[in-house]
């Protein structure tokens, strides 16, 4: 039985792939670790887990060092996902962001690195937005480091904090900077479910500046299928090494709004422009050679076939992201001083 430890599990993109591990690998033990701050919720973890032995939930911070020692003695796989994730908040109060991002980072780094004798792969989850602006048409893992928010750069540290440990203790370390993902479960303060919900409440759909800004949209669903080959790969084909997760395609943030909106079909809710977000990032668009490379991945699902699964997901979840309405929009102060509701 292999035991794969997900820091930051109940989080999105962290039970996705928990569930999709639960009822694909029978002979699996997962252990999960979560804060469970605003965006996570203990609730996400797969139907019938909590009453299961394959199943183990630690409601804890990744910070915790003697925790994460706890945690990682026990695994054969730790996959590290735990972060505050969101740019607009990090923008509004970033202390938690550089504490959780790096210093929970350091700590569980450290339990591997005791435990290195054991542990078969640790795999960092870090971000495209470590990129900044695309500089050219795609990005590569080469691409220079470029945050430009306050969340970017605390995962840039922490993605910089693994690499250095590999180089320096010799890991089996793995970073892996998936593109912007959607899908089931995400938190209402992210772009599509917050526009999707604003249209289910008869609201505005808010977009920043002229809305020009473009990513790559990735569905939770093919991300996980592949950070799922990443963790049976021969080890020594990924160990040390920065691997990108995107479909190579993008599109702005108004283009998605305005999917949204067609996709609802006729609805009272209109696109509202607001001021433009510190910080933001022109355009990612990824460059997946090297993934593609080392497993035989592509995803699945279209931007249109997985929109229409997120829609599907929200309209019969109300129950669940009801409570999270007055967390959409956050007050910041901007560059010039004024205060804005992103």
């Amino acid at each position: 039985m292999k035991t794969i430890l997900v820091t930051g599990g109940a989080g999105f993109i962290g039970s996705n792939l928990v569930r999709h591990l639960y009822n694909k690998y029978p002979d699996y033990r997962l252990i999960v670790v979560d804060a469970l701050t605003y965006a996570g919720n203990v609730h996400n973890c797969p139907d019938g887990a909590l009453g299961s032995p394959r199943y183990e939930f630690w409601y804890g911070d990744v910070r915790n060092g003697e925790l994460m020692d706890t945690l990682v003695c026990q695994s054969d796989i730790v996959v590290h996902m735990a972060a505050e994730s969101h740019v607009t908040r990090s923008i509004y109060d970033n202390k938690l962001f550089f504490e959780t991002d790096v210093l929970g980072t350091q700590a569980v780094a450290n339990a591997v690195v005791k435990h290195r004798d054991r542990i078969d792969r640790f795999i960092h989850i870090s971000t495209s937005e470590v990129y900044g602006t695309a500089l050219g048409e795609k990005m590569d893992e080469e691409h220079p480091l470029n945050p430009m928010s306050p969340y970017a750069s605390a995962k840039c540290g922490a993605d910089r904090l693994v690499y250095s440990y590999w180089a320096t203790y010799n890991i089996p370390a793995v970073i892996v900077r998936p593109f912007n993902n959607y899908g089931p479960y995400q938190h209402l303060e992210k772009a599509v479910p917050r526009f999707i919900t604003s249209v289910l409440l008869g609201e505005p759909l808010t977009v920043h500046g002229d809305g020009e800004a473009a990513r790559d949209w990735l569905f939770v669903q093919d991300n996980c299928e592949a950070l799922d080959a990443l963790l049976h790969i021969d080890c020594a084909k990924i160990r040390g090494q920065v691997i990108n997760i995107g479909t190579e395609q993008h599109r702005s943030v108004l283009e998605i709004a305005e999917a949204v909106l067609r996709a609802m079909g006729p609805c009272d809710s209109q696109i509202q422009f607001i001021g433009a977000r510190p910080g933001q990032v022109f355009r990612h668009t990824a460059d997946t050679a090297k993934l593609r490379q080392l497993i035989p991945w592509e995803p699945k699902l279209s931007f249109e076939e997985g929109l229409d699964r997120t829609i599907r997901w929200y309209r019969d979840n109300e129950g669940w992201w009801r409570p999270q309405i007055w967390m959409r929009h956050i007050p910041i102060i901007t560059a010039a001083g004024n205060r804005e509701m992103h």
